[in-house]
């Protein structure tokens, strides 16, 4: 069988290397797809990959990986959205943009939510597998201790605290908590990580340098992958943000501010403010542990690093019983929407390690 991993941003990285691993294990054939923005970001130079559109055409995959919102109707193989966060109150997460034959879904409350939009639109498939970007929390959940404690060490500090807002200029804390980060450094006891999302404004990201400059105990983290941050802290501070549900699944404290969701089981602050109280309170007290679980249960109750293991079974048995498309039906306008989107090139080009 043939994969192709459909990369837009630098977050589809993390969540698709389990995958990788899982394919070279069985034997199969894959090749990344890489968009022009991420051009000198790859992490795996090594492995198959491609810029080139025609050329994935070429391919002719079984399966297309997807973690973002969109993919060519016109590629052959079965359409695969894979999800790229867990924040199910993000707009847009249970859009059914009809580009998708599966949805392989993190959790029980995933899972409800797109078989009631199966049973209403009646062309695709959901099957619940866990997400593969946590199986490191299965099998490596130690993996970066050394390095904290080195970390800590390093800082003269006891704790580490890990500032990960949202990018979302309606969502985002970070234009807004500056002064409270800044006071909460006045405590030599944190290590205070700063890691923003991809897509942060710049000007936002420059403030928070300036600070980290003057600031002994304040690092702004410049590593793509989240998850090496996720296992180190001690405590997270976000807003409304899918990384907050990813913490909360370590069973490690997490405050927000302004968080959007339905259901908060943690602590969330409607105002920016009290930030160097609440981060003490949570750390010695941990109010929200018993809550914490029934996000576990609900969002992501695999604990055993196999989740990208049943998405690739998972996709196997689709193909056996379904065959495999030459390509997805859509009405006129999503058509005209991908072709603008992803225009084909003339020149060819592969790395193949």
């Amino acid at each position: 069988m043939k994969f192709t991993l459909f990369c837009q941003n630098p977050y589809a990285f993390g969540i698709m290397e389990p995958i990788m691993q899982v394919l070279k294990d069985k034997g199969y054939d894959y090749l990344w797809f890489l968009t022009p923005n991420l051009s000198g970001k790859f992490p795996f130079p090594e492995e198959p990959h491609t810029f080139d559109l025609e050329e994935l055409t070429s391919y002719k995959s079984d399966a297309i990986l997807c973690p973002g919102n969109e993919v060519p109707h016109y590629l052959r193989g079965v359409k695969v959205q894979i999800f790229h966060g867990l924040a199910g109150e993000k707009k847009g997460h249970f859009r059914i943009r009809h580009y998708f034959d599966l949805y392989l879904t993190q959790g029980p409350y995933f899972t409800r939510r797109f078989n009631r939009l199966k049973r209403k639109h009646k062309n695709f498939e959901v099957i619940e597998t866990g997400w593969p970007k946590l199986d490191i929390y299965g099998k490596e959940s130690e993996k970066y201790q050394q390095e904290k404690e080195a970390l800590l060490e390093k800082h003269q500090a006891s704790k580490m605290v890990l500032y990960a807002p949202t990018f979302s200029p309606s969502l985002t804390s970070a234009p807004h908590l500056l002064t409270e980060v800044e006071r909460l450094a006045e405590n030599k006891d944190y290590l205070i990580l700063i890691k923003f999302h991809d897509l942060m404004a710049p000007e936002v990201i420059a403030l928070y340098k300036a600070l980290a400059s003057k600031t002994d105990n304040i690092v702004v983290e410049e590593e793509p992958n989240i998850v090496k941050f996720l296992l180190m802290a001690d405590i997270m501070i976000s807003d409304t943000s899918s990384v907050v549900y990813e913490f909360l699944l370590l069973n490690k404290p997490v405050i927000t501010y302004k968080n959007n969701s339905e259901t908060i089981l943690w602590d969330n602050a409607t105002e920016y403010s009290g930030l160097v109280e609440k981060a003490a309170a949570n750390l010695e007290r941990d109010e929200y542990k018993d809550q914490r679980l029934k996000v576990i249960e609900n969002y992501h109750p695999y604990n055993d690093g196999n989740s990208s293991l049943r998405m690739v079974e998972a996709i196997e048995d689709y193909i056996e019983e379904n065959g495999v498309p030459e390509r997805r039906k859509l009405p006129f306008l999503r058509r005209r929407k991908m072709n603008r989107m992803f225009k084909r090139k003339k020149k060819r080009f592969r790395n193949n390690g």
